[in-house]
């Protein structure tokens, strides 16, 4: 089993209620969404569709709906509203002391052509 990879990434309060951030990684952009309850997700910021931007989708509840297709992605789980409708990476967040820390064990290594 790999070790957690934790990056610094800021402050929970840096990203809005039921909008999001965006991180950039040597593995991709992540996509960090605060819902309304508070809890702060995180998501490779590619809709499993078309490779819309999710970070610039509108959050609700614990959802959040590409802008480019309207696809559905669910925050938890990072699957798409439809059954066999793809998936995208779901990533760990955790505080501490009010610092945001972002795991990256879960993306797949870059490929090196």
């Amino acid at each position: 089993m790999m070790a957690a990879e934790w990056i610094e990434i800021g402050r929970a309060e840096d990203i809005p209620v039921q909008g999001a951030r965006i991180v950039r990684t040597g593995r991709g952009d992540i996509a960090l969404f605060r819902t309304g309850d508070g809890r702060i997700l995180a998501l490779l910021n590619r809709c499993p569709h078309r490779g819309g931007p999710l970070s610039e989708g509108i959050v609700h509840g614990t959802r959040v709906t590409c802008p480019l297709h309207n696809w559905v992605i669910d925050l938890e789980t990072g699957a798409a509203q439809a059954p066999d409708r793809g998936c995208t990476p779901v990533l760990p967040v955790r505080v501490d002391g009010g610092i945001l820390r972002l795991g990256l064990s879960a993306l797949p290594e870059p490929d090196h052509d």
